[in-house]
């Protein structure tokens, strides 16, 4: 997956991320990614996408206590947005959506450990060894970010396909008699009046 990078990178590479060594550097790297590189999230985004849409991201390290008692550990903030194109659930049209992720991760020393301890942490957990692939969190965490049901604050119009199927259910549907025409009939008899 080809990145734009700023010259802020430095000796870290993304794709084999040194965790360990990012945090005790107390290291920044940002930069931004074609958001058609997305694979993954492709399936949920509504085609074709905009040539030049990207995603946008910057991440930093830190050295710090971990659960009570640990001691310190290595940390990540990662700070990600994109407008992606979803599908509007009321019109089925675009909406460009902003998804925003702004996550802590606690490093711990392998998939093992990070599996071990998932449950009673508060704090999301990827593991040093294997290095992760930034990338990919990246992705994996605008994937979880993705609203349930996407729509317009107010939808442009409504499509061709759903106007041609509303029109003839609306002109075949009866008259309702209205339900107080009998009681004002009632209320208008006289005493006696019988029929």
């Amino acid at each position: 997956m080809p990145s734009a990078q700023k010259p802020s990178t430095g000796p870290f590479n993304p794709r084999r991320f040194d965790a360990l060594r990012f945090a005790q550097a107390a290291a920044t790297l940002d930069g931004e990614l074609p958001l058609a590189d997305l694979k993954r999230l492709a399936p949920d985004l509504q085609a074709p996408l905009p040539p030049d849409a990207r995603v946008f991201w910057s991440a930093r390290g830190e050295w710090r206590d971990g659960p009570t008692g640990s001691g310190p550990q290595p940390w990540l903030h990662l700070q990600v947005r994109a407008v992606v194109p979803l599908a509007c659930q009321r019109c089925l049209g675009a909406v460009d959506t902003e998804l925003l992720v702004d996550r802590w991760f606690r490093f711990v020393a392998d998939e093992a450990a990070a599996e071990a301890q998932d449950d009673d942490a508060e704090e999301d957990l990827l593991a040093l060894e294997p290095r992760p692939d930034l990338f990919e969190v990246i992705e994996d965490e605008l994937i979880m970010a993705l609203p349930l049901v996407p729509m317009h604050e107010a939808c442009p119009e409504t499509p061709a396909a759903l106007q041609g199927a509303a029109a003839p259910a609306e002109a075949a549907a009866p008259e309702r008699p209205n339900p107080f025409a009998a009681l004002q009939q009632l209320k208008g008899r006289k005493p006696g009046d019988g029929s």
